[in-house]
């Protein structure tokens, strides 16, 4: 595999943290009040911005599982990766929990990503992924994903034990809500992108990244660390601010 397309896969995983960063740094400083009052849960200006943020970091999980499957991941190396994950949903919650009793994240992006890497590991055989038709079966059943619950809703879904599901009435009350529903159908797009790239040779993704890049693929490549470490940074320095 050309290390190149990897490089260009961290930068893009890398321009989402600067997005999602200068998202949740705004809406401290507004926790903070040291910015006029805004409505991070109902001004399109600030929901249009998380939606395009987590649709960017799914896209970029679901290409990278097309890229690890075509390079053969071991599963161990997945395992691992994805108990890091499931370990960091759960901090979030605890986090959350402590900080907003009202609104805690039962099911945010961390707990989305790790049950929808499972779907992905228990649908996807490495023995299709050369399978011409694959991509267009997976942008067909992304779309499937992303409409279903535009069209079917029920009562059952409305709680904090199946609300995971997406097939709300309503949207819970709640700081982060990524269900699996539409936000699977994203990430199999990410998948479908990724393998009809790496089926082209000369495609754009291997051209050589500028030096300008290198903090973004920096910061692509340790999204983990830097999504669990960079509020808890934020919100103590805001704090000490606030008290200067």
């Amino acid at each position: 595999m050309n290390t190149q397309r990897l490089a260009w896969l961290d930068a893009l995983r890398g321009a989402a943290i600067v997005w999602m960063m200068g998202f949740h740094l705004s809406f401290d400083l507004h926790q903070f009040r040291l910015i006029p009052a805004q409505d991070f849960y109902e001004d399109p200006f600030w929901t249009v911005q998380r939606t395009a943020i987590v649709s960017l970091f799914l896209l970029c999980a679901g290409a990278g599982q097309a890229v690890a499957l075509r390079q053969g991941q071991v599963p161990g190396r997945f395992w691992r990766r994805w108990l890091q994950v499931a370990a960091c949903a759960v901090l979030v919650s605890v986090g959350s929990a402590w900080m907003f009793p009202r609104s805690w994240i039962s099911f945010g992006v961390l707990h989305g990503i790790a049950l929808m890497l499972l779907v992905l590991r228990a649908t996807l055989r490495p023995r299709w992924l050369s399978a011409p038709w694959l991509p267009a079966l997976l942008l067909a059943a992304g779309a499937l994903a992303v409409l279903a619950p535009l069209v079917i809703e029920h009562p059952f879904f409305d709680n904090r034990w199946t609300n995971w599901v997406g097939l709300v009435t309503r949207k819970p009350a709640t700081e982060d809500y990524v269900p699996l529903l539409p936000w699977l159908g994203v990430m199999l797009w990410g998948v479908a992108a990724m393998l009809w790239w790496l089926r082209r040779p000369q495609a754009p993704v291997q051209r050589p990244l500028s030096g300008w890049a290198r903090p973004l693929v920096w910061l692509g490549r340790r999204p983990l660390t830097v999504y669990m470490l960079h509020q808890p940074v934020f919100i103590g320095l805001l704090t000490l601010l606030q008290r200067a």
